[in-house]
Parts: structure tokens; C-alpha cells; sequence
């Protein structure tokens, strides 16, 4: 098996960044989670303006978002790292952020 690569989330959120450089530059966060028996995401609750999560939801940014956030939970598993299970992702000044809870 390959090494977990420290750089495979930076690098999908900053190529997810430039596709939807219009919707970064607005400020917000989703926070995750992977229920306990199982390395998929389960669930996200946002905090966002509802206009601004329409356009999200209208553009295909939020679907593109969910799909990443489950590839990581998914990555992290298959390596063994810690943690996987809940995090947030900070949405804004034209990056995305993620930061992962233990």
C-alpha cells in the first residue's frame, strides 16, 4: 500500500477552489461526520447564508464539496489515519480549509 500522501486534501480543495473561484470568496464552514460503524460521510450541517448556500447547492459546488469530503474520509481509512470521523471545512477569502476533530 502507498504511503497516505499529507499533500491529497490540500491539493483537492485548492483545484475545487479554482473551479468555483466565485463561491470561495464567500465566507462559511460545513461541519462533517462518518457515523461510527462505517468510513463514509454521513452527514454535514452548514453555516452559511441561505443565499449564498442556494448558489452552492445551484452550482454543483456542494455536491462537488460532499463527494470530497467522503473521498478523504474513505483515504483516511484505507491508511489507518487519524482522525476520519468528523471535521470543518472553512469556506472563504478564496480558499477552502479543512481541519479535522478527534
Amino acid at each position: 500500500m502507498e504511503a497516505f500522501d499529507e499533500n491529497f486534501e490540500s491539493v483537492r480543495l485548492n483545484l475545487l477552489a479554482q473551479q468555483f473561484p466565485e463561491i470561495v470568496k464567500f465566507e462559511g464552514g460545513v461541519e462533517f461526520y462518518a457515523e461510527d460503524d462505517e468510513d463514509r460521510l454521513s452527514g454535514a450541517s452548514w453555516d452559511i447564508d441561505d443565499e449564498i448556500y442556494e448558489t452552492m447547492n445551484c452550482s454543483g459546488f456542494k455536491l462537488f464539496l460532499m463527494e470530497v469530503l467522503d473521498t478523504f474520509i474513505q483515504y483516511r481509512s484505507q491508511h489507518n489515519q487519524l482522525p476520519r470521523k468528523q471535521g470543518v471545512v472553512q469556506i472563504g477569502q478564496g480558499s477552502i480549509t479543512i481541519e479535522w476533530n478527534h
